[in-house]
Formats: structure tokens, C-alpha cells, sequence
């Protein structure tokens, strides 16, 4: 059912990453629309954008749905919602104009309407705690800074809100409202496949046959119906098979199994007309159970036909002919089922980092004041240091001389992945004092050189990580941007496929602007060759934009990604925590593991 391309939008400046959030999904409808088609009516598709860093960022775009000017939209975003921000929303419906073309142009603007995510604030009430305005910015539409003020709470706080859309100039498009429902799915942590089929339905065409879809509903509390899931079109079929969907449990039955679900099935017209065939209703209970037994089918019911027809059984059969139910295992999941997280430190030893006896330089060992290199270390290794039972760190440096290949009367090749410890047989070291201990020893018997290449560190332990027995971190402490750019994206997409996290820590006043390439944070990651990387590995961090934080401020920064980064790796690799099954509810993934040697978690 979609249709078209999503406009551009101008990429956020990077941020500094905050821990991970709540989660709140979010659905559209609108009422009223303006009809902008001659001949058939508008066909809506509704933008949702993010404001961030003062500049509005595209998230995304719903469906596109046909000849209506009442569209209930099946697409749902998935937002996160921190309760310290103010989350400013922008959704803008056009009416598009054909496949490939969202026709995203002032001409075919139809409104807009701007709210918060969140709760703006609270004021005391005549009837309580009451919410407090929310500020519609409304200079984007008004070419103006044309500010209005409605007296209203976010989505999150209301849940619901209906707001009329508005025009260029602040100028009311008719009738025309937008609703946006929310809820938090933070407590949610599984979804489910279903794929249904359909057999004998009734035909509603007179030269052809039918045109079916199906629309999946959920009943809430109040009696409301909130859709789901609406199907592809099936063209001229009246046995169709509709493609199999995905969808969380908490949109389908707000994480109840017991509750109302309503299915309905049309004959598609292309003039919005849609003719209705029948319907049943069930839940996901029922699902489970009647698939189990292999009876999971259902009369699809006209009520005006059984009332009219002394005979009618059906206007068809629909029959749910796959079932998968799958859990989503969190970070702490893993962690408590026994996943060991191995922490490698490398550190620049290039020239750049002046004379280590300079006490200018980022280098100097200052007995009451830590450097920039031993800060990010302890912040991070600290709390790594808790997933790691032997409590025994990599230490690696990259970009000196050392000996023995060094020494002041013979100058030999620079080492870019040596053992801080010399000991090339056994680069770890006891805790995070272990690490820094032969730093301060060895900077007198090293030469700083160059250049900065990070690609040999990432290279070597990428090497550790292939055997998949536990899962890696690699934490680069550099004072300046990687001159090996094209080997180290090859080095990262490679990485990116293995138990591998990268963390790149840009200490002292260095312009780190080139470093946010490898952070995939506004784009996939490609190699030279072309090639994305599977997963954003790689989170950058310039020091000095948390150098007043405190140790816990600069680790839950630093570290926010990693979490997701586990599991989204371990997901990839369909391998539950230790303890766990791999699938709920007696179903199984659609899909084996990719190739490669199974992962123990120690």
C-alpha cells in the first residue's frame, strides 16, 4: 500500500548521545482533509519530523492512502521520549500525486500542525494538577515568526491529540484535523508474525473478480477500535494470500492476549469506495490456541447478509496460515544469562601529543591532576570492568617506535597495534591500574611518531572476536583524526559483522569534525568498496565536550550505544541469552543462523 519517495531533509548536527530512553509508538488519522484532486479525492500521506539542534529533521512518512479525505494511517513510529526535553513534533499532510512521486510541494500542502512529545510542564488547577500550553511553532507554514499558544499538554502526557491543521499564514485548512495517539512501549519485549489467507470470498465486481485486503483491529478499553495492520491489495482473487507482517504485541493487543481483535475485509475500489465483504472477530489468544490445533480459521461475516439471507453461512473463509511469536531480549538479558565483555584499550602514541616530560603535552603524568588519555580511561574501563570476571584488559598503543625495534641511533618502522606491556605474547593487564601503570613506565622508552592509523587495532582485535565467545569493546583514545580513513571504514564494516563494539574518545582541542564519518550516526557506514557495514558499531565522543562531567556523566555518555550494539548483535545471530529459548509460544524463526562458528556465552 505504500507509495513514494521520502523528501530530503538536512541531517542534525551530531549530538552527544543520551542514555538510552522510554520508548512511545505513535498513529495518525486525519478528519476533514481539503480535496486537492479534480476528479477522485486527495490521496494523504503525513510527514512526522523531529526538531533537533534547531533544525527540523525528517523521520519519516506514512502510507499513501487512496481517494480518501477520512485516512487512518497503519504506519506507526517509534519514537524515544526523555521526560527531561522538550520534544517538538511537526507533522505536515500533502496530498501526493502518483507511485513515485510524494509530491511533497506547497501545491499539494494540505496542512500542518506542531506539538511536544512530551509533557511541557504542569500547573495547579481548579480541578488538580492540569497540563500546561504546548507552543505550536508555526513559522515553517507562516514564512513568518508567527508564534500560537494552545492550551494543551504533549501527546505523552494527553495520550490523544486532535488539533486542526493549519494552512500557510496561520490560515485554519477548512475542517481538516490531525489525531496522534501515543503509547509507551518501554515495558514491551516481544513481537508477532502472522500471515493470513482467505478462501471463497464474496465477489463484488461485475466484468472481474474481487479486489481483497484485510485490516486488522485491536479493541481498546472504551469500546474504540485502533488499527493495526492493514494488507496489500490482492488483484482478481478470491482465494487471496496476503504477505506475512510483523507487529509488536503491545499494537496488537497492548500485551494482553485476551483482548478483542477485529479483522475486516474489502474489495478494493480506486476511488476510495472501498466494498465491504466481511468480518470476524477473535483474539490473540484464540489465535494461539487454534493454530495450535491446527484450526485457525474463521467465517468471514456479512451482518446485513445474515439478516437478508435465510440460507447465508459466510461471505468467505479467513485462515491464519502462519503464526510465529518472538521475544526481544534486552541488554540485561544477555548480561545476567552470562555474556562475558572483554574491554581493549588502544592508545595514540603519535608525535602530536607533545614531549611526554612537556607538561603541555596530552601526554604528561601530572601526580594530582589526570590527564585527558587516564580520565577516559577510568570512566570507561570502570564500569566495563564489572562484565569481565577475570577483570583483565587489552592494552594496546599504535603510532610510536618501540623497542627493540627503536632505539635513538637506528630509526626503524613505527608500530601501529603494540603491547603497552611489551609483551607481545600477553597484551593484558590487571584492572584499569594494570593498564595505566606501564604507560607511565614505558612513554620514556618509546619514540611518539605517526601517522595516526587505527585500522591495525581494530584489525587485531577484530581477530580476538572472530572465534565469538565473548563480546568485545574496543575503546581508541586518539588526539587527532585517523590518516588511515579508507582502511579503517574497511576494517569497521568488517568488524561490524562480529561480537565487536568500537568506542572513539577524541582527547585535547584537535578539529575531530572528519571522525564523525565512522560514527553511523547519520548514515550507514561503507567501506571503499561499497560494502555497509551490518550494524552501527562505532560511537565518537570528542572529550573536551564533556571534559567538566563527571566520571559517571562521561561513561553513561560514552557507553550509551553499547546495548543496543549487544543486542542487536546477538539478535543477528538469532542466539537467545543463556537459559532462554529461542522463540515463544512454540514458534520458531522464519530463518536459520548466518554462517560462523556458535557463540558461547561464558
Amino acid at each position: 500500500m505504500s507509495a513514494g519517495s521520502e523528501r530530503r531533509a538536512a541531517a542534525a548536527p551530531r549530538a552527544v548521545p543520551a542514555p538510552r530512553a522510554s520508548r512511545v509508538e505513535l498513529r495518525l488519522s486525519c478528519r476533514h482533509l481539503l480535496d486537492r484532486d479534480p476528479l477522485t479525492k486527495s490521496d494523504p500521506s503525513v510527514l512526522l519530523l523531529l526538531r533537533s539542534q534547531n533544525q527540523w529533521v525528517q523521520v519519516g512518512a506514512t502510507e499513501v492512502v487512496r481517494s480518501s479525505l477520512h485516512p487512518v494511517f497503519s504506519k506507526v513510529f517509534t519514537l524515544d521520549y526523555y521526560f527531561e526535553e522538550v520534544q517538538k513534533l511537526r507533522f505536515e499532510v500533502y496530498d501526493t500525486r502518483g507511485p513515485s512521486d510524494l509530491g511533497y510541494q506547497d501545491d499539494d500542502f494540505l496542512g500542518g500542525m506542531e506539538c511536544t512529545l512530551g509533557q511541557v510542564g504542569r500547573s495547579r488547577g481548579a480541578g488538580g494538577w492540569e497540563y500546561a500550553v504546548c507552543c505550536l511553532d508555526l513559522a515553517h507554514f507562516a514564512r513568518s515568526p508567527l508564534l500560537w499558544e494552545l492550551a494543551a499538554g504533549g501527546i505523552v502526557a494527553q495520550k490523544k491529540v486532535t488539533r486542526a491543521l493549519l494552512l500557510r499564514f496561520g490560515r485554519n485548512a477548512g475542517k481538516s484535523t490531525i489525531t496522534v495517539t501515543a503509547e509507551d512501549i518501554s515495558g514491551n519485549n516481544g513481537y508477532v508474525e502472522l500471515s493470513f489467507r482467505a478462501r471463497k470470498l464474496d465477489d463484488k465486481d461485475l466484468f472481474s473478480k474481487s479486489d481483497p485486503f484485510l485490516e486488522l483491529y485491536r479493541v481498546n478499553d472504551d469500546g474504540s477500535e485502533q488499527l493495526v495492520y492493514r494488507t496489500e491489495v490482492v488483484k482478481d482473487n478470491l482465494s487471496p494470500v496476503w504477505e506475512p507482517f510483523k507487529v509488536s504485541l503491545n499494537n496488537l493487543c497492548s500485551c494482553e492476549e485476551t483482548r478483542p481483535l477485529k479483522c475486516l475485509v474489502w474489495d478494493h475500489d480506486s476511488r476510495g469506495k472501498h466494498d465491504f465483504i466481511g468480518e470476524f472477530s477473535t483474539t490473540f489468544e484464540e489465535m494461539q490456541k487454534a493454530f495450535g490445533e491446527d484450526q485457525a480459521q474463521w467465517d468471514c461475516v456479512n451482518a446485513k447478509y445474515r439478516q437478508k439471507k435465510r440460507n447465508y453461512k459466510n461471505s468467505g473463509v479467513v485462515i491464519l496460515a502462519d503464526l510465529k511469536s518472538y521475544r526481544v531480549h534486552s541488554f540485561l538479558d544477555y548480561i545476567m544469562g552470562g555474556c562475558q565483555i572483554h574491554f581493549t584499550v588502544a592508545i595514540d602514541f603519535t608525535a602530536s601529543n607533545g614531549d611526554p616530560r612537556n607538561s603541555c603535552s596530552l601526554h604528561y603524568i601530572n601526580p594530582f591532576q589526570p590527564n585527558e588519555y587516564l580520565q577516559a580511561l577510568v570512566a570507561v574501563g570502570e564500569i566495563c570492568q564489572d562484565y569481565d570476571s577475570d577483570k583483565r584488559f587489552s592494552a594496546l598503543g599504535f603510532g610510536a617506535r618501540i623497542p627493540p625495534k627503536y632505539s635513538p641511533s637506528v630509526p626503524t618502522q613505527v608500530s601501529h597495534d603494540f603491547a603497552i606491556n611489551f609483551n607481545p605474547e600477553d597484551d593484558e593487564c590487571e584492572g584499569i591500574q594494570g593498564v595505566w601503570r606501564p604507560i607511565g613506565t614505558g612513554l620514556p622508552r618509546v619514540h611518539l611518531y605517526g601517522p595516526t592509523n587505527c585500522a591495525p587495532v581494530i584489525s587485531k582485535v577484530a581477530r580476538m572476536a572472530a572465534p565469538r565467545r565473548q563480546y568485545y569493546i574496543l575503546l581508541v583514545l586518539t588526539d587527532g583524526v585517523v590518516t588511515d580513513m579508507a582502511d579503517a571504514r574497511e576494517a569497521i564494516v568488517r568488524a561490524s559483522h562480529l561480537p565487536m563494539s568500537i568506542i572513539i574518545v577524541g582527547v585535547g582541542n584537535a578539529d575531530f569534525t572528519d571522525m564523525q564519518t565512522l560514527d553511523g550516526d547519520e548514515g550507514i557506514l561503507r567501506s571503499p568498496r561499497g560494502e555497509p557495514a551490518l550494524r552501527d558499531i562505532v560511537q565518537f565522543v570528542p572529550f573536551r565536550e564533556l571534559k567538566s562531567a563527571s566520571p559517571a556523566a562521561l561513561a553513561k555518555c560514552v557507553l550509551a550505544e553499547v546495548p543496543r550494539q549487544v543486542v542487536e548483535y546477538f539478535s543477528y545471530r538469532e542466539l537467545p541469552p543463556r537459559g532462554l529459548g529461542t522463540h515463544t509460544h512454540d514458534a520458531e524463526p522464519s530463518c536459520t543462523p548466518p554462517p560462523g562458528p556458535p557463540l558461547t556465552l561464558l
